[in-house]
């Protein structure tokens, strides 16, 4: 009877001690779960900043497209405005003088 109270009472001390331990894993999971949901938000996060830089370089790409198409018209413009200017008469006739009989 003694000897079966010592071994029952050993079992009991050795489950008590697993007990302790597998709280202790279950604290240490929950740690790093939560590691885990801040790595997770600081991604987003970071997600969230490199979708912002992208349409932002997007927006700069279509106003750097307007601006081509602005100087182009403002070229087309002056060519249209400036060509029967004095200054720029001289300069228009050099550029088609007839090369073998052909106007350039």
């Amino acid at each position: 009877m003694t000897l079966n109270f010592i071994v029952n009472a050993i079992y009991g001390i050795n489950n008590h001690i697993c007990g302790i331990n597998n709280t202790i894993d279950g604290i240490n999971n929950a740690i790093y779960g939560i590691n885990n949901a801040i790595c997770g938000i600081k991604n987003s996060i970071c997600g969230i900043k490199n979708a912002t830089y992208g349409i932002n370089n997007a927006l700069h790409c279509i106003y750097n497209a307007i601006n081509g198409i602005n100087g182009i018209r403002t070229a087309i413009n002056s060519q249209i405005s400036f060509k029967n200017h004095p200054l720029c008469v001289f300069t228009i006739k050099l550029c088609v003088l007839p090369i073998d009989g052909k106007n350039t």
